[in-house]
């Protein structure tokens, strides 16, 4: 799969450098994936849920979310957000973007 864009990564461990390790390890294994559809994703991340036409991935022990939309077809994945999990549960990232 293509993430794009891997600067999302760079600007949420900046300010989370916690996160770092396993933003890392997502970034990794989503790059390597081969994802057809969601199913693809579950099994390869267990925690991670569709949420209108979004995925969200709880990482670093859910206290980080990455939403993504994903072109299964042009194997791309687009990083939308990357919110703690407190900014996650506001839900304010549902009316900015094109996931619900």
């Amino acid at each position: 799969m293509h993430v794009i864009s891997r600067k999302k990564i760079r600007d949420a461990t900046e300010v989370h450098p916690e996160w770092a390790a396993s933003l890392s390890a997502w970034y990794s294994l989503a790059k390597g994936a081969n994802w057809s559809h969601f199913l693809d994703v579950k099994q390869s991340w267990r925690n991670s849920d569709n949420v209108g036409t979004c995925v969200v991935f709880d990482i670093s022990h859910n206290k980080c979310r990455l939403i993504a939309w994903i072109n299964y077809r042009n194997k791309k994945i687009f990083i939308r957000y990357i919110l703690s999990h407190a900014e996650y549960d506001r839900e304010k990232w549902k009316h900015d973007c094109d996931c619900d």
